[in-house]
């Protein structure tokens, strides 16, 4: 087997970096870069990229599997990934209960490029890293001989791959924020990082787990801690896909203000807490703060005909 050709897919590396005039920050004396890593691809954007870009060359043309939820992002990503690359995929999706109802709109986007889904039970889900388990959901799933990529897409490779994040951003910003949810490109991007430079998470899903994953994430990819980093963990909006009238309003406020379409699950959780931490004056005047938009709204406005 031959690993797929992604240079093909032409992906705009590195990314752009723009300036971001806001006055909630300037009046701080604080300067706001946007790292624009949904412009990356039109459908593998932002850190989907750069954390399945290192998996799909390791399946060398095998079948992908991987897990999510019924609105996951990174299911569509490798969905949309295998039909670009000619790749089979799998999808286990959590919650049994799912398999007999009509598809939402997201994992109908993910049937329409080509991935076959397979729905297991919450209790088998909790356990699919435990090698038996994943074994059994392997079997089931007709997927024996699967490239296995975990849920979210972080795992060594994935964050090797977003270390280059950091390294583009090496000398341009003091602290480079990032919203977080399995971990895997805070991991990357803090090691990518140069001296002097801190890397800012802020994790949309609640719990306080998040810290011991990236340093976990870390030993796996490099061997141990790598980079300045830290977690603010007050900006989840009750937790992962959840969303409220003030972070919408937030989002479109922003929207206007700066002329970019704002992904409401991770990217608005972002600015928003760096709003705030702005306004509670955590960023020295002075300071250049880089936030890295990791994705865009979906549906994405060029979504293919097979997804309408």
């Amino acid at each position: 087997m031959t690993s797929p050709d992604l240079t093909a897919q032409h992906p705009r590396l590195p990314s752009p970096l723009q300036e971001s005039a806001d006055e909630r920050f300037t009046r701080r004396g604080v300067r706001l870069l946007l790292k624009r890593d949904d412009l990356i691809h039109p459908e593998l954007i932002g850190n989907k990229w750069r954390k399945l870009a290192p998996n799909l060359t390791a399946a060398a043309g095998r079948t992908v599997l991987t897990f999510g939820g019924a609105y996951s992002n990174h299911l569509r990503a490798t969905a949309a990934a295998g039909r670009l690359l000619g790749l089979p995929t799998v999808g286990v999706v959590r919650g049994q209960e799912l398999a007999d109802r009509p598809l939402n709109p997201s994992l109908a986007r993910c049937v329409a490029d080509g991935m076959r889904l397979h729905f297991v039970d919450r209790s088998t889900y909790r356990r699919k890293t435990e090698p038996q388990t994943l074994a059994a959901v392997l079997r089931t799933a007709g997927a024996q001989g699967a490239y296995v990529v975990p849920e979210g897409g972080s795992n060594a490779l994935a964050v090797r791959g977003c270390r280059a994040l950091g390294e583009e951003l090496r000398g341009r910003a003091d602290v480079v924020a990032v919203a977080c949810g399995t971990g895997g490109t805070m991991a990357g991007l803090a090691a990518g990082l140069g001296p002097g430079q801190r890397a800012l998470g802020v994790p949309v899903l609640k719990g306080g787990f998040l810290g011991d994953d990236i340093r976990q994430l870390q030993a796996g990819a490099f061997g141990g801690p790598r980079g300045d980093w830290r977690l603010d963990e007050r900006f989840h909006f009750g937790g992962y896909a959840r969303t409220t009238p003030e972070l919408d309003a937030f989002a479109e406020d922003f929207e206007e203000r700066h002329g970019m379409p704002v992904e409401r699950l991770y990217v608005a959780k972002l600015l928003y807490g760096l709003v705030a931490l702005v306004e509670e004056g955590a960023f020295p005047p002075g300071t250049t703060v880089a936030a890295v938009v990791t994705g865009s709204p979906w549906p994405a406005p060029a979504a293919h005909p097979a997804s309408r």
